[in-house]
């Protein structure tokens, strides 16, 4: 069984955490560039995990100067049904939209993208759907967020298909349509999520 919790004393204490945060962080940058996947000129998804994580629950314990187990533990979990467990993907969609004119565009047509993605391999196509704590907050039927939390269930026994065989992810809104084919590189990334 995959270990998919984050432990409170995964979660390093601050004066521990700022000594060595500069190289994390830019370890995490890099990280994250390789599960990022651009979606046309306005979109990229970046694909979470246990890693990922972590990371953003010991910045957001940073940036709150969070000492308590309490409060650890509820960021804990706040963010960990983010990690994916086996046979699942999860990811963070980004609306990359710079002006106000852009906003104003496409926030009001893209509602319902949370929905409309999907990720295609030589055993099936998978669609998105909103992490539910996200799904409880998207509460305006007249406009979208710019950030989504999405899930694809592709099932265990995807996993062969998705190692060996071109993958696509794809947006196929009404109002916006782009794709891209999954590198090599992340696929093993996404591949070792799913590893015992």
């Amino acid at each position: 069984m995959l270990n998919n919790m984050i432990e409170l004393d995964e979660i390093e204490d601050l004066r521990t955490y700022e000594r060595h945060r500069e190289q994390i962080k830019s370890e995490m940058i890099e990280y994250r560039r390789l599960r990022r996947v651009a979606l046309g000129e306005i979109m990229s998804l970046t694909f979470e995990n246990k890693k990922s994580v972590k990371y953003q629950i010991q910045e957001m314990a940073r940036a709150e100067r969070m000492i308590s187990d309490e409060q650890i533990k509820a960021e804990i979990s706040a963010y960990e049904n983010l990690i994916p467990k086996p046979g699942q993907l999860v990811g963070t969609l980004f609306i990359e939209l710079t002006s106000k004119s852009e906003l104003m565009y496409w926030l009001p047509v893209l509602t319902g993208v949370e929905s409309c993605l999907w990720i295609v391999t030589s055993s099936g196509s998978f669609q998105s759907y909103p992490e539910a704590g996200h799904a409880s907050q998207l509460t305006r039927a007249d406009v979208t967020p710019s950030v989504h939390y999405l899930k694809f269930d592709l099932g265990e026994q995807t996993f062969e298909h998705f190692v060996n065989s071109p993958v696509l992810l794809k947006v196929a809104h009404e109002h916006y349509e782009a794709s891209a084919y999954l590198g090599e590189e992340l696929k093993r990334s996404l591949a070792m999520d799913w590893q015992p």
